[in-house]
């Protein structure tokens, strides 16, 4: 079984895809963690997120297992970095292939991203399309970033949240947008525990 959980940042598309995960016995992945982590090495090697040799040198980095040691792809740089990565052709057609394999593998797989339902497995069993209002999503991330010792306003983080948003949603390669067939699920007002409650539920009555 494959689910596909698409969604805008900080929608609680990764908590809910690592619950899923669990519940059904199913291998997780996290897809914007790769795009964060090529990001990551973009930046370290002094490089521009939006060039695409840049880019694909850093891909090259981290499927090679680079010795160099990735601190941190939780920061608001990595996180502007990432988008802008993410938009390029090039480096999502490099990663695709390493997503459906991981998708394949084993008894399926839930995967969490931006264009998973419509892109990488459009032929996966469930897909969610996972949002949220930008306010509440930028108090969710504000709330971590604190957490983790920054002192970026919850302003600024709304700011970027939307200018991604608008990033993500935009960019000619595998834009931000919801399948035709996924369930729409918006956490606004949501627990975790009802979120994943009633993914539960379409997943089940999908599957029956």
């Amino acid at each position: 079984m494959i689910i596909a959980i698409d969604g805008p940042a900080a929608s609680g598309k990764g908590t809910l895809g690592m619950r899923l995960a669990a519940h059904y016995r199913l291998q997780y992945l996290d897809t914007g963690s790769l795009y964060r982590t090529v990001a990551y090495f973009v930046l370290e090697n002094g490089g521009n997120p939006s060039n695409k040799d840049d880019a694909l040198k850093a891909v090259r980095q981290m499927f090679n297992g680079s010795e160099t040691k990735v601190t941190s792809i939780r920061t608001p740089e990595v996180a502007t970095a990432s988008s802008k990565v993410s938009a390029l052709p090039e480096v999502r057609e490099a990663l695709i292939n390493f997503q459906r394999e991981f998708a394949r593998a084993g008894n399926g797989a839930v995967l969490d991203g931006r264009d998973i339902g419509t892109v990488v497995c459009p032929d996966a069993d469930v897909k969610f399309y996972v949002t949220a209002r930008p306010e509440v999503r930028a108090h969710r991330r504000w709330l971590e970033l604190k957490g983790s010792g920054s002192a970026v306003s919850e302003a600024q983080v709304l700011e970027d949240t939307k200018e991604r948003d608008r990033r993500d949603a935009g960019r000619a390669a595998s834009p931000m947008k919801p399948a035709d067939d996924a369930h729409l699920l918006d956490t606004s007002d949501l627990s975790i525990e009802a979120a994943f409650g009633e993914a539960v539920r379409i997943i089940n009555k999908s599957m029956s």
